[in-house]
Parts: C-alpha cells; sequence; structure tokens
C-alpha cells in the first residue's frame, strides 16, 4: 500500500505519524517504509489504510461481475476483464501475483454475517440517483425529467473526473420543442421550450440551488456548451465562482427521436464533495407572464398593512421617544419612478413598496432576487401587492410622499421644500432682472423686522428638522409675484 503512495499522501503519512515529511520522493518512501518495518502503531496502520483506500475506491461488486470472476477463477485476467472495470483501479506497482488476489475476493466474504465486513473495507458509495430535489425557478416551468439528478462522485485519484450521459427525446417532445420556436417576440429566434441542464451539490437535506462543479467543461453531442462566465472574486485568493443558474443546451440538443444526445462532463474533484447533474424539458416564461401570475394570486388585504403601521407606532414604554407618524415613499426604489403595481415579500418588516414589473424585468435579466429595500432574500413565491398601497395610489395621484398616523390612516406630503426653493429662486431672479425697482418695492413694502424674519427663513444654517417650521416659508411668495412681472 504504502509502495503506491504519492508524495502528498507520503507527507500525510509521515506527518501524522509525527516523522520529518520534506525531501523527495524515493526519501520520504524511504522513511516510511523504515516506519512500517520498526513496527508501527495501529492508528498508523489505519492512516496507511485510510489514504490506500482513499487513492482506491473500490466498486460494489454486482451478480454479473461475480458470474464472471467464478468463470475467471484459477486463471490470471484477461485485459478486457481488468478494462470492464470490476474494480476501479488497482495499484500500478503490483506484480501480475497480486491481481488475483485484489480482483478476486473470497466469495465467503459476501455471506450475510459478513456483509459489516465489507461495509467496514469499501469506501463509501454515493447512490447514482440521490434523492437530490432542484430548487423550483420562477422563469421555468418544468415539463419533464429527462435526467434526475445523478451523482458526480470521484471515481479515482485523478484531478480531474469525467463522466458520461446520455437522453433521447419522444416524438411529442421535438414537436413541443420545434413548435415552440416562433412564439417568442423579437428579432432573436430562441426556442421558449427547452432542454436545460442543471448541476447542483449533492445534498438531499433540503432543495438545492444551482451550484457548478469547479473547472466544468460540458460537451453536449461532441460540441463544447457555452457557460455562464465567471463571477469578480469576492476576495484575495478565492476560486472564481460562475453564478448559479441553469445551462440551456437546446442550441446543441439532436432534436430527433431516433438518435440519442450524448453529454460529457469534466470537473476538478473534491475530497469530501461530490455533485449532481440532471437535465430538464423546461417552458421559459417573461416577466410579463410572472406579473399575471403574480395579480391572479390576488391583492393582499389592506387591513394586514394597517396593522404593520400601528404596531411600529405604537408607543414603547421603555423608549423616551414616541415615534407619532411614519413617512413613506411612493416612487419606486429601483426606477425612481411612481410606483404602479406596489408590492415586498411577506418576509419583509418595512411598509416601504417596490414596482413588482420592474422587479421582475430586473431579475429576468439577472437573478439575485434581493429586496432594494432591506437587501433581504424577496423570492418569487414570496411576494405580495400590498391593498393599502394601490388604494392610496388610485385616490393620490399629485403627491410622492405619504404620512401615516398611530391610527392607520394616512395624508399626502406635499413637496414644501420644492415650493420654498421656486419662490425664493424666482424672488432672487426677479431682483437681478428688474434692478431697484424690485428692491426699493420689497424694502418699501415691508418693516424692517419683517425684513429680519425672511433672512431667517432662508437662512440654510437654520436647524428646522420639524415641518411646522416651514410654513413661514409660504409667506415670501407675495415676493416673487411681485418680481416675476
Amino acid at each position: 500500500m504504502v509502495m503506491s503512495f504519492r508524495v502528498s499522501e507520503l507527507q500525510v503519512l509521515l506527518g501524522f505519524a509525527g516523522r520529518n515529511k520534506s525531501g523527495r520522493k524515493h526519501e520520504l518512501l524511504a522513511k516510511a517504509l523504515q516506519l512500517l518495518k520498526s513496527g508501527c502503531s495501529p492508528a498508523v496502520q489505519m492512516k496507511i489504510k485510510e489514504l490506500y483506500r482513499r487513492r482506491f475506491p473500490r466498486k460494489i461488486l454486482t451478480p454479473s461481475d461475480l458470474s464472471m470472476l467464478h468463470i475467471q477463477a484459477g486463471q490470471l485476467p484477461s485485459a478486457t476483464a481488468l478494462t470492464q472495470g470490476t474494480v476501479c483501479h488497482l495499484p500500478y506497482d503490483h506484480g501480475s501475483a497480486a491481481v488475483p488476489a485484489a480482483l478476486l475476493p473470497p466469495v465467503p466474504l459476501l455471506g450475510p454475517k459478513h456483509e459489516t465486513d465489507v461495509q467496514h473495507l469499501s469506501p463509501p458509495i454515493h447512490p447514482v440517483h440521490p434523492d437530490v430535489k432542484m430548487k423550483r425557478l420562477p422563469f421555468y416551468d418544468v415539463y419533464d425529467e429527462l435526467i434526475k439528478p445523478t451523482t458526480l462522485a470521484s471515481t479515482n485519484s485523478q484531478r480531474f473526473e469525467e463522466a458520461h450521459f446520455t437522453f433521447a427525446l419522444t416524438p411529442q417532445q421535438v414537436q413541443q420543442i420545434l413548435t415552440s420556436r416562433d412564439i417568442l417576440p423579437g428579432a432573436k429566434c430562441d426556442y421558449t421550450i427547452q432542454v436545460q441542464l442543471r448541476f447542483c451539490l449533492c445534498e438531499t437535506s433540503c432543495p438545492q440551488e444551482d451550484y457548478f462543479p469547479p473547472n466544468l467543461f460540458v460537451k453536449v453531442n461532441g460540441k463544447l456548451c457555452p457557460l455562464p462566465g465567471y463571477l469578480p472574486p469576492t476576495k484575495n485568493g478565492a476560486e472564481p465562482k460562475r453564478p448559479s443558474r441553469p445551462v440551456n443546451i437546446t442550441p446543441l440538443a439532436r432534436l430527433s427521436a431516433t438518435v440519442p444526445n450524448t453529454i460529457v462532463v469534466n470537473w476538478s474533484s473534491e475530497f469530501g464533495r461530490n455533485y449532481s447533474l440532471s437535465v430538464y424539458l423546461v417552458k421559459q416564461l417573461t416577466s410579463v407572464t410572472l406579473l399575471q401570475k403574480l395579480r391572479a394570486k390576488g391583492i393582499r388585504n389592506p387591513d394586514h398593512s394597517r396593522a404593520l403601521i400601528k404596531e411600529k407606532l405604537t408607543a414603547d414604554p421603555d423608549s423616551e421617544i414616541a415615534t407619532t407618524s411614519l413617512r413613506v415613499s411612493l416612487m419606486c426604489p429601483l426606477g425612481k419612478m411612481r410606483l404602479i403595481v406596489p408590492c415586498r415579500a411577506i418576509t419583509c418588516t418595512h411598509l416601504q413598496c417596490f414596482d413588482a414589473a420592474l422587479y421582475l424585468q430586473m431579475n429576468e435579466k439577472k437573478p439575485t432576487w434581493t429586496c432594494p429595500v432591506c437587501d433581504k432574500k424577496a423570492p418569487y413565491d414570496n411576494l405580495i401587492i400590498d391593498g393599502l398601497f394601490m388604494e392610496i395610489l388610485n385616490s393620490c395621484t399629485d403627491c410622492d410622499e405619504i404620512q401615516f398616523m398611530e391610527d392607520g390612516s394616512w395624508c399626502p406630503m406635499k413637496p414644501k421644500k420644492e415650493n420654498q426653493e421656486v419662490c425664493q429662486t424666482s424672488a432672487f431672479s426677479g431682483i437681478e432682472g428688474t434692478g431697484a425697482m424690485v428692491t426699493n418695492s420689497f424694502l418699501d413694502g415691508k418693516n424692517s423686522s419683517e425684513g429680519k424674519k425672511k433672512v431667517e427663513v432662508i437662512d440654510l444654517t437654520l436647524d428646522s428638522s420639524s415641518d411646522e417650521e416651514e410654513p413661514p416659508a409660504k409667506k415670501q411668495c407675495p415676493v416673487s409675484s411681485v418680481a416675476l412681472p
């Protein structure tokens, strides 16, 4: 076993035994063999077996393999028997005398008494079709499962792994794909019904998001399949990662019911981590369709939002500051335009809404499903249209901000600051334009104390945090009426 180890395994072993692990391979090998000859501890022996098993995993023997073994008993295996993979990998340094021992395990091991021994000796074998469930994607309706989620397990000691898959389309599926070509509007010619390839971690605890194996290459029917580009690295030294999304392989698929399709996958193996591959027949949906489905779900009762307002404005006995009103904008934080279909996720705790149509369009281009207000996850299935905001938008067409009161009622907030700025600007432009005449009328018409008040209101250094201090600005408007002529 030790003779078949590579440098990395020899270093792990010597480090584990507390020996010096520096030097060339032949030096490391000599140290490891010396360690073995000097009578190593059971723990070191276990480590050798573990490293060996990790390097040469064995396949579980099927009944057909066993019948082949009985036929070949007593003679050396032929080259074809080895290539058929009865045992996945044999140590390359062993002589021919060692081959039959590795290839022909004693039959009694397979008896009921020794099943536990077989499990102990062989490495953990992953199921070919584990119970992996893929997360549902909002922009795709699944019509059929062409390849069930299948394990991409590391089978050998090589750095790069390879796996082969085939799937066939039925005449009905071929027809579905071909007839969907002209449905999609726009100049780009594409199929709305697609063959979709998905990768994820081989994890059965919950529905899995798309996740690509490292250094992935995919060939469909012998042609290299384009994959999503790498994301910019998040931190120094981090391995580049592809965005989590499915791959449309329809352009490379054979749209024929008689010729099967082949997929060859190459990826880098990682110890302790396995991946899963699956292929589906799906229908691609647009943001317009998803908006219709969201509307069809219904509008949330306005009382929900009123209850949330009351809860937010209820005086906290421990707090010294009581909140008596709450300002909310009627502008969408995404497009800076007035809301049309106000929505938010049911998991969000804020009242502020965003526009559903714009949110769906953005996720159609780049699916992140993140709330633009609080940056928390806001998946499509959690979105609701807010009934209270729909009422407000329909009844209040000339304001962009509203204020909620403790009882759940609301009133529009007029853009006072803008009016003030308009008045001041027009007054100053009038003074500049008409010269002394307007200045005289300004001074003659008002006494000096009033003039001081005007200056105080215009001064931007004053602390005017509340709305009650702003109304004096309206008194300046008559000045602008004098200045404008």
